[in-house]
């Protein structure tokens, strides 16, 4: 087996063997077939790139087909959306297509089973149609009209389609097999009564044909080669196979359907019709709510085309069902933002700074680095004065010496400008801080070559300057379920677990007047706070920022930290430093780490059974720091890779950080650290 094929997911697997097979190449098609009953989410944009990205690989047509079979729930509006989120995505189809476009044939098709004796008009309730189904290990019961004569049946079934019945009172039937193991076969429904005006068709039809007729029909009208479906349709697939059986000529492409497992993001729901109730009941504004996990809500929070296509890249195409946590959805929009957002500066929470040897009502002009991770990201104006804004907390009378922000008598530099030293403060009545009374050391300016301007500092502050800022509303969001599965308890709606503290709306918020142009596309880190866009409910005069994500995984930090297993309590530190044994053990690590892309053949197996060795003796809470340590050290970040698969298999629990760790490997263009992520995300 080539490293090439190895490296194939399943499905790109069964493509390769049939086009090993003999399959024509060009016969190669694809199709993403939403139903237009609600917006597309997250778990949707698995199934966006799969498709898509097959089409891109093989230079194949994808389709893009509507499954407007239900005009009850169905809706323009939703066609409009599913559109524009594809193109957003970056995708575009080969031909826009409907069900109701097959209406006409899958009718033709349906009349050609009554006359084979294969499909009959039933006018039982559906209760009794249920009952009658059996249980898997009980054959069902034939319905009493099973047997109607051919004749009998077309007439019902024209007098069905010319509107004459009420909803509800006959269906048509396929006539399978009542004894059937699979329950999807004991004479399934082709069809119902609707009296309701489809988006497309209007009046006229009355009579609607069941996804499991329409879905594989349609694939083989539009010669559709690989139908790729999520697990729970696995067991549709016998019934699939059957329905094509009775219509297909051997000259023609036959589809195939084959089946992966649905993308499920914690701390979330992926049902539409959850989704729906959230909407309905005004738990969120609507389907673009940046809360939700729809692509046009991520979209509006500020995520991009891109993140969500590393997304869907990096969780991969599995068999079995399974939860991603939502930490590797933000770590991806992280790692996007950093290398494209703008900074900026903005403050939250304001308190006055006033710089008193600072010339009153002088202002200058400051240079800010638009993004250092772009060197053609060029600069922009930022204005300074005399009286600025800071964050509140990053101030204190009187702090710790691991306070390295702010406070009397201590320096800081202000980001861009200059060294500032903390003097006085005034109070109000009740005792809050209304000003903070600094001194600046006027030869310290960012840049400017000075001997003072190259001092160090234990700390930089971001500001705005009061005289120039602007003033706008900022959202902050949280997860929108408290619970990892919100979803996923019997005795429990999932409503319950609402997260009533999801939303945090700030009204007056201090931002650079830079921020005054933005538009919707753009893309910005306030500095020291996260990532940021610009919201659609901006008017002029009244700017909305929305909070895209933080700077790091804040979440991971307000649960307890995991406890390993046969692994003695950590002993309190005497004189400031660790016990012996961590620490020779964590700084070996690093110190076999550090030559580790040096070596090859045996050394190179030697030092990592050295590392796997010296990590029984390491702690989670010594390893975990060093998971940022800077890309161009590679290797002290496998030597922390091969660390961690020993942790793991010591019974560390997997959090935000160390899937966000193991993410950055699995990206990172040094093999040997790539293929470490790649062991440990086998586990």
């Amino acid at each position: 087996m080539t490293e090439e094929y190895a490296s194939l997911n399943f499905i790109e697997q069964i493509i390769a063997d049939d086009l090993a097979a003999g399959l024509d190449p060009k016969k190669l098609r694809f199709r993403f077939p939403p139903e237009p009953n609600g917006y597309l989410h997250i778990g949707h944009a698995a199934s966006i790139c799969l498709n898509f990205g097959l089409g891109e690989q093989h230079s194949a047509p994808v389709n893009l087909r509507f499954d407007d079979t239900n005009p009850s729930k169905e809706e323009q509006e939703y066609v409009d959306a599913i559109k524009h989120d594809i193109q957003w995505l970056g995708f575009q189809w080969a031909q826009e297509c409907y069900s109701s476009d097959y209406f006409q044939q899958m009718y033709d098709w349906a009349v050609q089973l009554i006359k084979e004796g294969k499909a009959y008009v039933d006018e039982q309730s559906a209760a009794a149609m249920a009952e009658q189904k059996g249980t898997p290990t009980t054959p069902g019961v034939a319905s009493p009209f099973r047997d109607r004569s051919v004749e009998e049946n077309l007439d019902l079934f024209a007098r069905m389609k010319a509107g004459e019945f009420e909803q509800g009172s006959y269906v048509l039937r396929a006539k399978i097999d009542m004894a059937s193991p699979n329950m999807l076969m004991r004479d399934p429904l082709l069809y119902r009564i609707v009296r309701k005006a489809h988006h497309r068709t209007g009046t006229e039809w009355f009579i609607y044909p069941m996804y499991d007729w329409a879905h594989g029909e349609s694939d083989y009208i539009e010669q559709v080669s690989h139908s790729l479906c999520t697990l729970e349709f696995k067991m549709h697939r016998e019934l699939y196979d059957w329905f094509l059986d009775q219509i297909y000529d051997p000259t023609r492409l036959r589809p195939k359907q084959r089946e992966f497992a649905r993308r499920n993001l914690s701390y979330t729901v992926m049902s539409k019709r959850k989704l729906l109730e959230l909407v309905q009941t005004k738990t969120v504004s609507g389907w673009d709510d940046p809360r939700m996990p729809t692509i046009s809500g991520l979209r509006r929070r500020g995520y991009t085309p891109e993140s969500i296509r590393k997304f869907s890249d990096l969780s991969g195409i599995s068999k079995r069902d399974s939860v991603t946590d939502v930490s590797l959805l933000e770590y991806c929009i992280r790692e996007d933002l950093n290398k494209t957002a703008t900074r900026v500066m903005a403050v939250l929470d304001p308190v006055k700074l006033v710089i008193t040897n600072y010339p009153t009502g002088k202002t200058e002009v400051l240079k800010a680095e638009n993004n250092p991770e772009d060197p053609n990201s060029g600069t922009h104006d930022l204005p300074f004065s005399g009286e600025l804004y800071i964050e509140r907390e990053d101030f204190k009378e009187e702090a710790g010496s691991k306070y390295f922000r702010l406070t009397l008598g201590n320096e800081v530099r202000l980001k861009s400008a200059y060294i500032i030293k903390g003097e006085s403060v005034v109070k109000d009545a009740e005792g809050n801080i209304t000003e903070i009374h600094c001194t600046a050391d006027l030869d310290s300016k960012s840049g400017s070559g000075t001997e003072a301007s190259t001092r160090k500092v234990k700390g930089t502050l971001h500001w705005v300057s009061i005289q120039h800022a602007i003033k706008a509303e900022v959202r902050e969001y949280d997860r929108l379920f408290l619970d990892e599965a919100p979803d996923s308890h019997e005795d429990k709606n999932f409503m319950e677990f609402v997260n009533p503290d999801s939303l945090k709306i700030i009204k007056e918020a201090y931002l650079e007047p830079f921020l005054k142009e933005a538009t919707l596309d753009d893309k910005f880190q306030f500095q020291r706070l996260g990532y940021f866009t610009l919201d659609k409910d901006s008017s002029e005069g009244k700017l909305v920022f929305n909070k895209t994500v933080g700077l790091r995984d804040s979440w991971a930090k307000q649960q307890p930290a995991p406890s390993l297993p046969n692994q003695p309590a950590k002993q309190p530190k005497q004189g400031g430093a660790q016990p012996q044994g961590q620490r020779l053990a964590i700084n070996e690590i690093q110190k076999i780490a550090k030559k580790y892309t040096n070596l090859s053949g045996d050394k190179l197996a030697a030092a990592r059974a050295d590392i796997e060795k010296l990590a029984e003796e390491v702690t989670y809470e010594e390893l975990e720091p060093l998971f940022n340590t800077a890309a161009k050290k590679v290797g002290t970040r496998i030597g922390v890779m091969i660390a961690l698969g020993v942790l793991l298999n010591k019974g560390q629990a997997l959090n935000s950080e160390i899937e966000a760790f193991i993410v950055a490997g699995l990206a990172d263009g040094n093999e040997l650290l790539a293929e470490e992520a790649r062991i440990l995300r086998s586990k």
